[in-house]
Formats: structure tokens, C-alpha cells, sequence
């Protein structure tokens, strides 16, 4: 009798496959409320490396950390229009605290674009005050209807940027840098997951922006997901907040903004971009553990992985000694699999007799003998293999399971196979999107027909990128 998979196959069941790889890896478990999650230590330290990469790129385009509260006056969310009437149905609002009905209602915060600004047209005086560059990592709570552990939750981590400029093409050329250089690289050279750069048609626009830009990935199952998005605001919450500045001529003058966002839906998009039948598959430059040096049984095992274990740490390795002996290895192997590390080192009695080690490639798969003082070299090349293994995987799944479709009924077609369509934004525009929307196939963004972001919405040239989606 066959045994039966440790995980449901994707091709079986997708959604289902993904939600056994978070409960089998240990990354998540649903949370007491009904949409909320406990990511678990494994998951904790993906997130933790994103935090981490993340922050540094955030930090290098000249943003600075700071905390806002968690609540939020209602009366600050209707001050712009557009904005609370986009979030209303998402809204969680505080109508008691200390045993007493409150004066006003607060929101927990959905976003902190309102809450940030009233504290922006303090802080903004004069143009020596600009540009204001200012990022957060916090929680947003969003009430989620259909909620999916990383992908929607009612609360969920991220960061959140925000600035304020002197000028329009400041602003917009800010929100671009973020778009291409902060999140572009970040998941294309860390995740190695190949997004696709373009701009939200009015209808997908953040509330409140005047342009979005959008990072999609394709997932493996041929869906679409937004990655995180890049909003230039205008001058709607400056506005609505009195931001204003006193100009180099001695005019007070209105400040254009901008605000980014990613989040722990990230970490789902890893598992959806990289995940295969036997578990998670994490880019090397992001795990938090690179290496497993795992003991196979014996004493003298155990001392050497413990020994290796150090050397490899030394080397710049990040790297996790696994000498639970008492734990069946098949089991311990197992486990490493599911959770993705790219490297498992493997040593027994009859590795020490030999001076090898087996080198198990989580990747690309397979095993090798290897000179066990041959690790220190060799892992690094390795490790850089294997990153770009990934990348040029996700790439080929996109440009493979993408077509170019001249009319609407082929761009639902493509979508509805598990794929993405190219279709020129002339012949579809919003009435298509609107046809389209009824088959629950979406326009993910828009490009130029040379891959890069159009200047704007009716560009010469524009194609829409049509998916379904998460």
C-alpha cells in the first residue's frame, strides 16, 4: 500500500496544499478571532529577514522608523472622502473603553495616511521642513471577509511609508524609487520572485491616490498576487489636513505626498511562488536558516556537527546544528524539507570514517558526498546557485503562462486557464474591466510594451495585464 503524502499535491488541491505546508512547517496557526493568525518561530524569522532586508533598503532611500497610534479618531477618517468611503467596510471601531460608552469613536487603524497627516501639518512649516520622509512597522487591522493565513487577515503586520514633498514630480519620483529600487529589488533579488512593475488602472487605485503602483507576482498556480504597492497621493490629505509649507518665494503652498506599503503577505507569496510537493523552498539570500548541520546518530557525530556547526557560523553561514539523536533522522529530514532550508548537511559514523558529508540540495533536490573540509568553500557557490535557480524558475513560470490576446472574451480565457493575458488597454479600458470583473478576472496593472511603468494611464502603447487573482 502507498503511503500517503506528507502534503496534499498541488496539482490536486492548490489551496489546500498551501494550507498544509503552513500547518506542516509550522509557520502559522488560525488565531483565536475569526481572521487573525499566531505566526509561529519559523515563520516569525522569514518575516523577521523581510523586516530586516526591507528596513535596510527603507533606510538607504532616506526614510526614517517612527510609531503612530493604534487608534484613530473616526472624525480623521471622514475629513477625506474618498479615503473612509474605500475603507469603510474594512473598519473595526471602538465604540467603549474603561466601561464607558466613548465621546467619539475610534478606528483601529486600517492604514495611518489620516492620523500621520494631522501630525504632518504640525511637524511641516516652511520648505526647509522638506521633503519629510517617515516609515513605520506596525500591525493594521482590516476586517477581512474570506480570510487566508498571510495572504488576508483581519490584522496583519507591515510597514507603512509616508512623505511629504514641495513638488508634484518630487513626490511622484520618490513613490517610482520606492517602487523600483526599495520593493522591486527587494523581491526580485531576495524573494526571487520575478514581479511585474506597472500602475493600477483608476478603478484598482489605493483610496485617496491620485496613481498606484503595483509589484504582481505570479503565484504557481498561474494567479496573480499584489506583493505591495507605491501611492503618489496628491494633494488630497493635504488638503484635508491643511499640510501646507511656506514656499522659497513666501507662498504658503500645499504638499504633495506620497505612501508604500508590504506586508506578511509577502511570506505567503513566498510559500505560493516557491512551494512544491514536499514543502517550502526559501531563497537562500532570505532564509534565516541557510544550512541545517544535521547529526545522523553517535556521539562523535554529534561533536562534529557541533564543531562544523561553528566553523560554518564563522564562515558567515547562517546556520542551525541539529543533534536531536534521540529524534529518528527520517523524521528530522523531513521536517528541514518542509520548512525549505536550501542546505542540509548530513553526517553519520560512516561519514567521519570517510572525511565526507552529504550535501542534500534543497532546490534543485538531490545528494552528493562531500570533503567535509570542503564545506566552508563550497556553500556559498552553492547557496548563490540555488538563489538564482529560483529567480529564473519564477520568471520562466510567468513568461511561459503568459499570453498576448487581442480581444476580451481571450483575456478571461487565458486568466480562467490558470494563466495571465497581455491585452492592449485601448481595446479593453474600463468597460472591458468591468465585463471582466464579473468572471472574478481582474486588471493587476498596467505596462508598457517594452515591460516598463507607462507614464500614465492612456500611454500610447499600454497593455493591461489581466489574472485572476488572491
Amino acid at each position: 500500500m502507498a503511503k500517503a503524502p506528507v502534503l496534499t499535491p498541488q496539482a490536486e488541491d492548490f489551496p489546500r496544499w498551501y494550507q498544509d505546508l503552513i500547518n506542516k512547517a509550522e509557520l502559522a496557526d488560525n488565531g483565536p478571532v475569526r481572521g487573525t493568525m499566531v505566526i509561529r518561530p519559523y515563520g516569525y524569522g522569514l518575516w523577521e529577514r523581510m523586516q530586516q532586508e526591507m528596513d535596510a533598503r527603507i533606510k538607504e532611500a532616506g526614510a526614517q522608523n517612527a510609531y503612530f497610534p493604534l487608534f484613530i479618531p473616526q472624525s480623521y477618517l471622514t475629513r477625506e472622502a474618498e479615503h473612509v468611503e474605500g475603507f469603510a467596510p474594512e473598519l473595526a471601531v471602538v465604540t467603549h473603553g474603561g466601561g464607558k460608552e466613548l465621546e467619539e469613536p475610534v478606528v483601529v487603524r486600517p492604514t495611518s495616511e489620516t492620523i500621520i497627516n494631522d501630525y504632518f501639518s504640525k511637524w511641516v512649516q516652511s520648505y526647509r521642513d522638506l521633503p519629510l520622509l517617515i516609515n513605520q512597522w506596525a500591525n493594521v487591522v482590516r476586517w477581512e471577509m474570506r480570510p487566508r493565513v498571510f495572504l488576508r487577515t483581519s490584522e496583519f503586520l507591515w510597514q507603512e511609508g509616508h512623505t511629504a514633498h514641495a513638488t508634484y514630480e518630487d513626490a511622484r519620483d520618490y513613490a517610482a524609487h520606492i517602487h523600483r529600487n526599495v520593493y522591486g529589488d527587494f523581491m526580485t533579488n531576495v524573494l526571487g520572485i520575478d514581479v511585474v512593475l506597472g500602475r493600477k488602472t483608476p478603478k484598482e487605485r489605493f483610496a485617496g491616490a491620485i496613481n498606484t503602483l503595483t509589484l504582481e507576482g505570479m503565484m504557481g498556480d498561474g494567479k496573480a498576487l499584489q506583493m505591495g504597492t507605491s501611492h503618489e497621493l496628491g494633494t488630497n490629505f493635504a488638503k484635508a489636513f491643511n499640510t501646507s509649507y511656506l514656499s522659497k518665494e513666501g507662498q504658503q503652498e500645499l504638499v504633495w505626498q506620497t505612501s508604500w506599503g508590504v506586508s506578511t503577505r509577502m511570506v505567503g507569496g513566498l510559500i505560493m511562488s516557491h512551494g512544491d510537493d514536499n514543502g517550502l523552498r526559501v531563497p537562500p539570500r532570505l532564509a534565516h536558516v541557510q544550512v541545517v548541520v544535521m547529526a545522523i546518530k553517535g556521539d562523535e557525530a554529534v561533536a562534529k556537527v557541533r564543531e562544523l556547526g561553528a566553523q560554518l557560523k564563522a564562515a558567515g553561514l547562517r546556520v542551525h546544528v541539529d543533534d536531536r539523536v534521540d529524534t529518528p533522522f527520517g523524521r528530522r529530514a523531513v521536517d528541514w524539507e518542509l520548512k525549505g532550508v536550501p542546505v542540509r548537511i548530513e553526517i553519520g559514523p560512516r561519514d567521519l570514517e570517510n572525511g565526507t558529508a552529504m550535501l542534500a540540495r534543497r532546490i534543485p533536490g538531490g545528494k552528493e558526498p562531500v570533503q567535509i573540509d570542503a564545506l566552508a568553500d563550497l556553500l556559498p557557490k552553492v547557496l548563490d546557485e540555488d538563489q538564482a535557480q529560483l529567480l529564473r524558475e519564477s520568471r520562466e513560470r510567468r513568461v511561459s503562462r503568459t499570453s498576448d490576446v487581442a480581444t476580451i472574451e481571450e483575456a478571461a480565457e487565458a486568466a480562467l486557464a490558470g494563466g495571465w493575458a497581455r491585452i492592449p488597454w485601448s481595446v479593453l479600458g474600463p468597460e472591458g474591466e468591468a465585463k471582466l470583473g464579473e468572471q472574478a478576472v481582474t486588471v493587476r496593472c498596467l505596462v508598457a510594451e517594452d515591460g516598463s511603468v507607462p507614464e500614465s494611464d492612456d500611454a500610447p502603447g499600454t497593455l493591461a495585464i489581466v489574472a485572476r487573482s488572491y
